[in-house]
């Protein structure tokens, strides 16, 4: 799976699908996009500030704030499916609201290798 496809399986097609699978390549494909246009956006709504006028910084905003609303919901799915992939339920991703251990043992999760077998949360996805 490449970079664009991950992205567009994620966003597109499953969108705030919390049910199924995610791959790791999956997860960390549409995690590595969303930071590249999530940096791209705000280095705009920097250069708005900089050089711009009043509607320039509103509009650069509105993009950057927009872009984080859009991909909030399928960035939670694609972690929700992914914790799936591991045999763990969905709800392990709010470990991550324990100051500093949370964060850290959600990440060790998130990079955990798969159940190759099926299991409780669907039929195990090929690489």
């Amino acid at each position: 799976m490449d970079m664009f496809t991950a992205f567009m399986k994620v966003v597109f097609q499953n969108y705030a699908n919390f049910n199924g699978r995610a791959k790791r390549a999956e997860y960390w494909w549409y995690t590595l996009d969303n930071f590249l246009i999530m940096l791209a956006l705000a280095m705009v709504m920097s250069l708005g500030y900089a050089n711009g006028g009043t509607m320039a910084i509103i509009l650069a905003n509105i993009l950057y704030w927009g872009a984080i609303l859009a991909f909030f919901v399928p960035g939670l799915a694609v972690a929700w499916r992914r914790l799936h992939d591991m045999g763990k339920g969905g709800q392990w991703y709010w470990i991550s609201l324990i100051p500093i251990i949370g964060s850290i043992w959600l990440l060790v999760l998130l990079c955990t290798p798969s159940e190759p077998q099926d299991n409780r949360f669907g039929p195990a996805v090929d690489e």
